[in-house]
C-alpha cells in the first residue's frame, strides 16, 4: 500500500524569529497541482479534534488522512467505568468513519516519519507496510505507560491506558473474586480478594473508587463470600496526597470518599519489588495480592524519540503555534508535544485531555491559516477546572474553580462528559440510568489474555497492537 511522490500545493511557513505565518504557493501557472494532503497521526483527543475541525472546514477541498491502529476514538475519562462494568465498551468507543465523513481512515501504526522527504511509513493490523507523502503533518501520537525500573513490575503489573487493558481488568477482577470463593486456603483467598493500585493520580484514584464498588457487589452476589471480610483495595503513591496535580480541595474530597469506602490509602509509599505472590513496599511490608494495577503516569509515545528532534522531558518541542521548529509544515499536539503554556511563562501545558482536545482544534486552525484561511493563533488556554468521577453518586469537581462534592459534583461531572463526548451520548446516559436501577451483570469472557496487555510498551506484542494516540 503506497502513495507516490506528489507536489505540495502550498508551503505555510512560521518564521522562527518573528512567529509570523505566510502561505507561499509553489504551483506554476498552467500546472495542475494535487489537492493538499494533510496527514494526522493518532486519533486520541488531539488527533480526533484536529481531524474533525479540518473536516468541517475543508470538506473535499483537501485530502485529510487519519492514521490510527483502531477505527474508533476512545473516550479515556470513562474507561474506569468500563472496567467496573458500569458502561459497555462500545459506549466509550466512537466510530471514526461514522463521525468524520470527509476524512480517509488508514488503519495502521506509524513506524517512522521522513521529515526531509515528507513521508510517513506505517504497518497495518495484518503486518502489511504502507507509506504516504504529506503537505501538512499533525503528530498526535499520545502517550504510553510509564515504566519504572522496579524489579518484577513489568512482569506482574498491568497498566490502564486503553480498551484492551480495561477489558482485561474487568475480567481479571471478576475471576479473582470467583476463584477466591473456591479456595480453602485462607491466605490465597485473602490474596485473591486484594487489589493494589499504584499511582493516586487521576486514573488511579478513579480505578480504585470504582473498583471497590464493583468488588463489593461481586462479593455480595457470591454465596461463599457473603460472610467473608470485604474485598480489599490498596491505593499507593509516593506523593503526600491523592490527586497531587489537582486542587487540594479536590484531593481532600477524593481522599475522604476513598477512605469511607474502605480503600487503604498509602501515601508517601512506593513499591520496592513485585512478585507473582504480591508486592514488597519500601517500608518492608509485603502485601499478598494477585492484582497489581499500574497507574503511575504516562510518557510520550516512543515515536517522538525516534524523530531525532528536540524534546522536553520526552515531549516534542513546538512553538506557541504548535509548529515544530525547523519544520513548519509539521505540527504536534496532545501528550506528545511540549507546548509552551502562555498562561504560565516558562512552563509547558500539562498532559491532560482538556489541553489535548483544545490543542487539536488549534492545530487544525493554524493549518487552515497556512492554506490562506484565516490568521494563525497561538495556543493559550486557562483551565476551567477538573472533574473526578468517584463512582455511585460521588464525585469531586471544581467547575470555574468552584469546589463541589457529592451528588452536585457528580451531576457536573457526568454533564461535562456528555458534552465532551463526540458521540454515543444517549447510550452512555442510558447505561448510567440502568446501573442506578438494576444490579450489575458481572461475567468474565476471557477475550483479552494477560500477554496481550503487557505493561512494557516496548514489547513486540504492543508493537503489533499499535499506538492509540492522545
Amino acid at each position: 500500500m503506497s502513495a507516490g511522490p506528489r507536489p505540495a500545493a502550498t508551503s505555510g511557513l512560521v518564521s522562527a524569529c518573528t512567529g509570523t505565518w505566510s502561505a507561499l504557493p509553489s504551483s506554476r501557472p498552467g500546472v495542475r497541482v494535487s489537492p493538499v494532503r494533510i496527514v494526522i497521526v493518532g486519533a486520541g483527543f488531539a488527533g480526533y479534534q484536529a481531524a474533525r475541525t479540518l473536516s468541517r472546514s475543508l470538506r473535499r477541498s483537501a485530502e485529510i488522512v487519519l492514521i490510527n491502529p483502531n477505527d474508533y476514538f476512545l473516550y479515556l475519562p470513562l474507561l474506569p467505568e468500563v472496567a467496573a462494568g458500569v458502561l459497555e465498551p462500545r459506549r466509550v468507543s466512537v466510530s471514526l468513519t461514522g463521525t468524520l465523513p470527509h476524512v480517509r481512515l488508514v488503519l495502521g501504526n506509524v513506524d517512522s516519519v521522513d521529515l526531509t522527504g515528507r513521508r510517513v511509513t506505517w504497518t497495518d493490523p495484518e503486518g502489511g507496510r504502507g507509506e504516504m507523502g504529506y503537505d501538512r503533518l499533525v503528530l498526535a501520537v499520545g502517550s504510553v505507560n510509564k515504566l519504572l525500573p522496579i524489579p518484577g513490575v513489568a512482569e506482574h503489573a498491568h497498566g490502564f491506558r486503553g480498551m484492551p487493558e480495561a477489558l482485561f481488568l474487568r475480567d481479571h477482577v471478576t475471576r479473582q473474586i470467583e476463584m477466591a470463593a473456591n479456595t480453602r486456603d485462607p491466605r490465597e483467598r485473602a490474596a485473591r480478594r486484594t487489589f493494589v493500585v499504584v499511582g493516586a493520580g487521576y486514573t488511579g484514584t478513579e480505578v480504585a473508587a470504582h473498583g471497590v464498588l464493583s468488588t463489593d457487589a461481586l462479593a455480595r452476589q457470591n454465596t461463599a463470600l457473603r460472610r467473608e471480610p470485604r474485598p480489599r483495595w490498596v491505593l499507593i503513591d509516593v506523593a503526600k496526597r491523592v490527586l497531587p496535580g489537582l486542587d487540594e480541595r479536590l484531593s481532600r474530597t477524593a481522599d475522604r470518599v476513598l477512605r469511607r469506602r474502605g480503600v487503604d490509602v498509602r501515601l508517601g509509599t512506593s513499591v520496592k519489588e513485585a512478585t507473582s505472590d504480591g508486592i514488597l513496599l519500601d517500608d518492608g511490608e509485603f502485601i499478598d495480592t494477585r492484582s497489581l494495577i499500574w497507574c503511575v503516569g504516562v510518557r510520550p509515545d516512543p515515536l517522538v524519540e525516534d524523530l531525532g528532534l528536540a524534546t522536553e522531558h520526552g515531549r516534542l518541542r513546538v512553538d506557541q503555534y504548535l509548529a515544530v521548529p525547523g519544520h513548519p509544515e509539521v505540527l504536534a499536539c496532545g501528550d506528545a508535544a511540549a507546548v509552551p503554556d502562555l498562561t504560565r511563562p516558562g512552563e509547558f501545558t500539562a498532559m491532560t485531555a482538556q489541553h489535548a482536545q483544545r490543542q487539536g482544534k488549534a492545530a487544525a486552525r493554524n493549518i487552515l491559516a497556512s492554506l490562506g484561511r484565516g490568521a494563525p493563533r497561538p495556543y493559550k488556554h486557562h483551565d476551567l477546572g477538573f472533574t473526578v468521577d468517584l463512582g455511585g453518586v460521588k464525585a469531586a469537581a471544581d467547575p470555574l474553580h468552584i469546589p463541589l462534592a457529592g451528588p452536585a459534583a457528580n451531576a457536573v461531572t457526568r454533564g461535562y462528559h456528555l458534552m465532551a463526548m463526540p458521540g454515543n451520548r444517549v447510550r452512555v446516559a442510558t447505561d448510567w440510568l440502568l446501573d442506578a436501577a438494576l444490579p450489575r451483570q458481572a461475567v468474565q469472557f476471557g477475550l483479552v489474555p494477560s500477554w496481550s496487555v503487557p505493561l512494557d510498551t516496548e514489547s513486540p506484542e504492543v508493537a503489533r497492537l499499535g499506538r492509540g494516540g492522545g
